[in-house]
């Protein structure tokens, strides 16, 4: 199982930071490697077209912004600038067990403070 996942939020996709599926906005499910690379490379085009800065890492995680969609955090004293993402996962159980990797636990975030609407 495949999943192609969008998010919104004040951090890189590779954070994987708590509470980070909350700030996901669109998910789709394949069986297939294929289909699933075939969205993750449609929407990649759709969002470089739209976000001049974008960065990747492993090939299946970007991360697309425009300098001005920041904003400022009281607590961190600080701009905070938000990114549009995008990343393929597979489902751990697709990996041969000499492949997975151990979950690292809970990693720690810079500022608590959440985006308020």
């Amino acid at each position: 199982m495949y999943k192609v996942v969008r998010m919104y939020g004040d951090f890189e996709p590779w954070w994987f930071l708590d509470s980070w599926e909350e700030h996901i906005i669109s998910s789709k499910e394949y069986e297939k490697y294929e289909e699933a690379l075939q969205d993750y490379q449609r929407q990649w085009v759709y969002l470089s077209e739209r976000f001049p800065m974008k960065k990747s890492k492993d090939g299946v995680m970007t991360a697309f912004w425009t300098p001005e969609d920041r904003y400022w955090c009281d607590e961190c004293d600080e701009y905070l600038q938000n990114y549009h993402s995008l990343i393929l996962l597979e489902a751990k159980e697709n990996l041969p067990t000499g492949l997975q990797r151990k979950s690292p636990g809970k990693r720690p975030r810079s500022c608590k403070m959440k985006k308020k609407a």
